[in-house]
């Protein structure tokens, strides 16, 4: 009987849980996590935190799931190390789980601040249900707010801000939001939508130290050109850092993650790992790449899952990932990897109405839709083919993309 145990409960972990319950139905399972609830909806819960939705929906396994299916669930266990000689697992209680294949699956946890005051009372961070919850009760009593991160889950905290009715100051950086993926006519179209929700973006700004009062509760942030910013509420996400401490000394190899091949297979035999994690092998761009989307780490986990129970390199990851942001009156969404392009070719139709298409070597590895999401299948389709394009950058960007209108690829 095959043992397979997987580190971390996330949509990766548990997929690769339920897949190999499938696959191999009469294996022992074990999963571990580090945190109190079983898997939850991490896309909800910045839903929950903007007083939008209650905590009911968000839950999407009870600890009865795992036991319908046999799998061992163990909540607050923190994985202190890993010995891949004998297969075993080390955990703070001083227990020892043993394996025949092991799953890592623990994702990260948000990086702090590296300036003063960064951990005062009322900074938060955002990443699990319980963060959720507690950024949710500290909003709903706030007046002023701050947000430092100009990226995808930076805006979350601004859409809280707007939602509680906080009145916000986003600072960025650069000059505009998410500038490695969008031109400033792109970006003036989320600023807008940020200054309807009553939270400002600043530019060319950032946090050079927060201040704090007796009680140790964030009171200003003070950004490097010297401007101040009272807040009694703030949210820093700047990133992941991802958790590997209880890896040291195993021989995994790592470069900015954990480097797998396209089937989710580390360096060493027997050790996989899926989710937000990995630097896996992409295979529709031909090299390593990482992602951080929910589908992505659903599918990830399912692959490896699939390539446990066969001991064999059954099925290669292959995916075009997607990430919405629903915060405001229009649609939101970016695809591939739309930072990575050597070639951009991008149209604005209106107001609330953008697109830009990202390519590499003239093949689309990426793009952002604004207000019209319907061409995102075509240009995936694009991306999965392979096709060599950008010489007729004029049929992506017509309202409506017709395929057919595109030369064959020589």
């Amino acid at each position: 009987m095959t043992e397979y145990v997987i580190i971390g409960d996330g949509i990766s972990g548990s997929s690769a849980a339920e897949t190999l319950r499938e696959e191999d139905p009469e294996s022992e399972i074990t999963v571990i996590t580090d945190e109190g609830e079983p898997l939850y909806n991490r896309i909800l819960i910045k839903e929950h935190a903007k007083g939008k939705l209650p905590e009911a929906p968000i839950s999407i396994h009870d600890e009865e799931w795992y036991d319908e299916r046999d799998i061992e669930l163990s909540l607050n266990t923190h994985v202190t190390g890993v010995d891949v000689d004998e297969k075993l697992v080390h955990t703070h209680e001083g227990d020892d789980v043993s394996y025949d294949r092991l799953l890592i699956a623990t994702g990260g946890t948000p990086t702090q601040l590296p300036v003063d005051n960064s951990d005062a009372d009322g900074i938060h961070h955002f990443w699990t249900f319980q963060d959720a919850r507690g950024i949710r009760e500290h909003a709903e009593r706030s007046e002023t707010g701050v947000v430092v991160g100009a990226g995808l889950l930076g805006i979350d905290f601004a859409a809280v801000c707007g939602a509680q009715g906080i009145e916000g100051k986003y600072l960025m950086r650069g000059n505009r939001w998410w500038r490695y993926a969008l031109s400033e006519d792109g970006a003036e179209i989320i600023h807008e939508g940020l200054r309807s929700k009553n939270v400002e973006p600043v530019f060319d700004s950032g946090v050079d130290h927060f201040e704090t009062d007796d009680d140790g509760h964030v009171t200003a942030a003070v950004d490097p050109n010297g401007d101040r910013y009272e807040c009694d509420f703030a949210g820093v996400a700047i990133g992941l850092n991802f958790n590997t401490e209880y890896l040291r000394g195993t021989g995994i190899e790592e470069d900015g993650g954990i480097v797998v091949d396209e089937y989710m297979q580390t360096n060493l035999e027997d050790v996989y790992a899926a989710g937000d994690i990995t630097r896996f092998y992409d295979v529709i761009l031909g090299e390593q790449a990482q992602n951080g989307s929910w589908g992505s780490a659903k599918e990830q986990g399912r692959i490896a899952g699939v390539n446990m129970a066969a001991g064999d390199e059954a099925e290669a990851f292959q995916w075009v990932s997607s990430y919405s942001i629903t915060h405001f009156d229009f649609p939101f969404l970016s695809f591939g990897h739309p930072t990575i392009g050597d070639e951009y070719a991008e149209r604005k139709y209106s107001d609330t109405e953008w697109r830009r298409v990202a390519f590499k070597d003239g093949k689309i590895v990426g793009g952002v839709l604004i207000g019209d999401l319907s061409p995102q299948s075509k240009f995936k389709q694009l991306m999965r083919e392979q096709r060599t394009v950008a010489d007729q950058k004029e049929v992506l960007l017509e309202k409506s993309v017709d395929l057919d209108e595109l030369a064959p690829t020589q």
